[in-house]
């Protein structure tokens, strides 16, 4: 029967292919930000990572996901404010490519590693 669309949203984020599509659209992206090639940029920024989730929601076999350790970790810890967070990071690094600002995209980095291990911090919080 495979997994309700909600477990599918949730379980793409941790497939390779989106994580290698989102890291990499945003890279690339950063130089275009840098140089001030705004439609460049914005297209490499957001349509490739839109397009592996679409394919990776529709075809990709996301159950295993769920069992896996990874899986029961963004299950618990991967929560709408935390994707928020992660986004708010993306928009500084944007910001900090834009206007040439090295520490700002360091800054929005952080961010986004934050909030991927928001449960490894909370966790560590009850130690």
């Amino acid at each position: 029967m495979g997994l309700p669309f909600k477990e599918k949203v949730l379980y793409h984020q941790i497939h390779p292919l989106k994580l290698a599509t989102d890291i990499l659209a945003s890279c690339v992206s950063l130089y275009f930000f840098w140089q001030h090639r705004l439609a460049v940029a914005l297209v490499v920024h957001f349509l490739p990572p839109v397009v592996a989730s679409i394919v990776l929601i529709r075809y990709a076999r996301l159950d295993a996901y769920a069992g896996a350790t990874l899986g029961r970790y963004i299950k618990r810890f991967m929560t709408r404010p935390v994707e928020a967070f992660r986004l708010c990071g993306d928009i500084a690094m944007i910001f900090g490519a834009w206007y040439h600002r090295p520490l700002v995209i360091g800054l929005g980095l952080s961010v986004i590693a934050g909030a991927w291990c928001n449960g490894l911090i909370r966790a560590s919080d009850h130690s």
